[in-house]
């Protein structure tokens, strides 16, 4: 973790002239940015996938339709079309799994007193006067400015979540039944998922929220443009 502490230190120390005392926070949003860029690849092929799975519903219908009465050999058959058409139903899971073990770091090191045996300075940082290391129920109870920075990055989750609520239930309207067993409920669900953002940006530290949010932000403008 002190290899990853250095980096965030570097990349603050390149954007001190423009960001000053913000220019660590500015750091964990370029490293975000980073690393979106990395996965972009498996993003793209996500939605490659998605669309091509698109694609196969009139033949899924069809199949089941024919094994209306027989779920195995529907789910059977319904694996030898994906396979067959090179389709990957986890494809699109890809991009969150790699992007997890980036917020776990920041959320660690700033949750850490102390990094190689030596205290961690990077939690002296802060995003206008919110401390990177500190969480919303700091801000609250110190009160001031703090709290502005949590109500601006709330504002910007909500108007994210609610953007990607709307393309959600205009993808499923416009979608037919899926494919696989309780696939369905997920599908329900999934329109609601950006919401649950607003949850984690209350509980971690302020620089992993940095990252939910600047990641969250990402994906909603990414997603509009790769399924267009």
């Amino acid at each position: 973790m002190s290899v990853f502490a250095r980096l965030v230190e570097q990349l603050a120390e390149l954007l001190q002239p423009l960001f000053h005392g913000s220019a660590a926070a500015a750091a964990i949003v370029l490293f975000t940015a980073l690393v979106r860029l990395l996965v972009h690849p498996l993003s793209r092929a996500a939605a490659r996938g998605q669309k091509a799975r698109t694609a196969l519903q009139p033949q899924i219908a069809e199949l089941r339709r024919k094994h209306t009465k027989n779920p195995e050999r529907l789910q059977r058959a319904v694996l030898e079309l994906h396979t067959e058409h090179k389709v990957s139903p986890l494809a699109g899971c890809l991009p969150g799994l790699l992007q997890a073990p980036a917020f776990f770091l920041l959320y660690h090191l700033f949750s850490s007193a102390e990094i190689g045996g030596r205290a961690n300075e990077l939690l002296a940082h802060e995003l206008f006067t919110a401390p990177l290391g500190g969480r919303l129920t700091d801000a609250l109870a110190v009160g001031g400015a703090a709290g502005v920075v949590y109500l601006g990055l709330f504002a910007l989750v909500l108007g994210v979540a609610l953007f990607n609520y709307r393309r959600s239930r205009a993808a499923l309207a416009d979608s037919v039944p899926l494919d696989t067993p309780g696939a369905g409920t997920v599908a329900g669900l999934m329109p609601f998922v950006s919401f649950f953002t607003l949850v984690t940006v209350a509980v971690v530290p302020l620089a992993a929220a940095l990252y939910v949010v600047t990641s969250s932000t990402w994906s909603a403008v990414e997603r509009a443009a790769l399924y267009r």
